[in-house]
């Protein structure tokens, strides 16, 4: 069974960086969308990046674009996000998705809870605060 592992996670002070790490059991996951998604305490799944593929298309939300980078390295079937000037805002548990029939531009505006995504890794924390 495909499973994605996220790591990377911490406590940060505001200002600071962070790199994600997602990790794909199988080869076959090069081959699909990924994407980024968060949880913040008491709020909704919520959509932070996602990458094509091929690693030619990015997409981010508003609230992350120009500070955060995803990234991948289909030889590890590995999926990075790079956080930069990071804010108590960005507080939050972070999930990597897989989606095999599903493009990473759609996965800007789908429902997180959609069976449209065929994988999801167990959460990573990540915490901003001075």
């Amino acid at each position: 069974q495909e499973q994605l592992v996220e790591s990377g996670g911490g406590v940060v002070q505001p200002g600071g960086s962070l790199r994600l790490s997602c990790a794909a059991s199988a080869r076959t996951l090069s081959s699909y969308a990924m994407g980024w998604f968060r949880r913040a305490p008491g709020k909704e799944r919520e959509f932070v990046a996602a990458i094509s593929s091929g690693g030619l298309f990015r997409y981010y939300s508003d609230s992350v674009k120009d500070r955060f980078t995803i990234s991948r390295d289909n030889t590890k079937t590995t999926v990075y996000l790079e956080m930069d000037s990071l804010k108590p805002d960005d507080t939050a548990v972070y999930y990597c998705a897989a989606a095999r029939s599903t493009t990473a531009r759609a996965m800007r505006t789908m429902d997180p809870t959609s069976n449209a995504f065929d994988v999801w890794g167990q959460g990573t924390l990540v915490t901003v605060s001075s």
